[in-house]
């Protein structure tokens, strides 16, 4: 908070200060609660859920800002005008690096997006506003006024999800300041002709181009609304509540009967407990089935209704919540990070990611009267994200078997 303060107007500043206070509010929130029996309980209850609050608050300008960079940059893959990406093991090492120091030290969760393809890596064609005649999305437009705002107000989002959902917030150039699907009157005729052509392929490229037009709008709205919450939050009378109450944790810690014992002992007890809990989910996780590559799970009810498709990714992201508060329990245990289940924690938080990401696909494609080379682009959208879904489960299953130097397998 000392450092938000003293940030002033660099904006670069701002957002790693605000990126480190969500990391400490949630890692706050996570100990209380693994600890919770040896404090005072309505106490304890109380200060996670205003730590659960900021922690979401500032978490969700980053959340809109990474998925519609992740989105744009599988787009363009999809259309074929960004480079092939390096493979999976060339990407994340197998047990993290220094490269991954700043998830794996402190909060897991989304990695910072690459910077957002230009304007020619998308094929230019009129976007998709919702109405039936396509209007074309141009500068000074509310969706480009929009993205233009949330760039240069003053910043404090941050963050990895963790959610935790984890991280460029405010401060950070929008993803989505290179895309835009300006079109005129020639680009359109020609994107017309050739899709009158055999192959059709320039229907495709303009639906894609209006996708992403259509992504942009949504998620830029999405961020700018977030970035003023978030605003409103850090300057309110209970973000200062909260932060006068966790300055006073260090010398006023209510404690209950049940620390009375040894601390090595009780806190081991409080950690254990965690360790069930994360095993038991495990369990219930479809591993063996994960094991097999390319075996379509995450693409399972996917034409059912939003609740039926999505109830599958339930499952996993307890896991990673769960795997989360075990780390901590760990940490408090024994400090230092342990880079196997730091990894597993990134890999689900790349589950995560991708779930949520083909989320906002499906959700875009229901946006009344698009075109249907549109509906298409983000149908192929949303399927690419399942799969990234069912990667990211494949990827964790081989990197829990390595993780029973840290967690006895049941």
């Amino acid at each position: 908070m000392r450092r938000h303060g003293e940030s002033g107007a660099e904006t670069a500043a701002v957002a790693d200060a605000a990126r480190s206070l969500r990391a400490a509010s949630r890692r706050i929130s996570g100990t209380l609660h693994t600890f919770r029996p040896l404090l005072d309980p309505p106490w304890a209850d109380g200060l996670r859920t205003e730590l659960a609050w900021l922690s979401t608050t500032l978490a969700q300008e980053h959340a809109c800002t990474s998925r519609l960079s992740r989105l744009l940059d599988a787009l363009s893959r999809l259309s074929g005008t960004a480079p092939l990406p390096p493979a999976r093991g060339e990407s994340l090492p197998l047990y993290g690096s220094t490269a991954h120091n700043g998830s794996l030290g402190g909060e897991s969760g989304p990695h910072p997006p690459a910077e957002a393809p230009a304007a020619a890596h998308l094929p230019t064609g009129p976007a998709d506003s919702g109405d039936a005649d396509g209007h074309a999305v141009r500068d000074g437009a509310p969706g480009a006024l929009a993205a233009g705002t949330a760039d240069t107000a003053p910043a404090a989002l941050a963050d990895s999800a963790g959610t935790d959902h984890g991280t460029p917030a405010a401060g950070e150039r929008p993803a989505s300041r290179g895309v835009r699907a300006t079109v005129t009157t020639a680009a359109a005729d020609r994107a017309g002709r050739t899709a009158g052509s055999p192959s059709g392929n320039g229907a495709l490229a303009v639906g894609a181009a209006r996708a992403a037009a259509l992504l942009e709008r949504q998620l830029t709205l999405a961020r700018t609304r977030a970035h003023s919450g978030a605003l409103q939050a850090l300057g309110s009378s209970r973000f200062h509540a909260v932060a006068d109450a966790v300055a006073l944790l260090a010398s006023e810690l209510p404690l209950g009967p049940a620390a009375a014992g040894p601390a090595a002992e009780t806190l081991a007890l409080r950690a254990e407990a965690a360790e069930r809990r994360l095993l038991a989910a495990v369990a219930e996780l479809p591993l063996r089935r994960a094991a097999h590559p390319y075996n379509a799970e995450a693409l399972f009810s996917g034409l059912a209704a939003a609740p039926a498709g999505e109830a599958q990714d339930a499952p996993w992201h307890d896991v990673r919540r769960l795997l989360r508060l075990h780390r901590y329990a760990q940490e408090v245990l024994h400090p230092g990070t342990d880079p196997v289940l730091c990894h597993a924690g990134i890999l689900l938080d790349r589950h995560r990611d991708a779930a949520e990401a083909a989320a906002a696909a499906a959700t875009a494609a229901r946006t009344p009267r698009i075109a249907p080379a549109t509906a298409y682009a983000l149908g192929v959208l949303h399927a690419d994200q399942r799969h990234e879904v069912e990667a990211a489960r494949f990827a964790f299953q081989q990197e829990w078997r390595h993780a029973t130097t840290a967690v006895t397998a049941p």
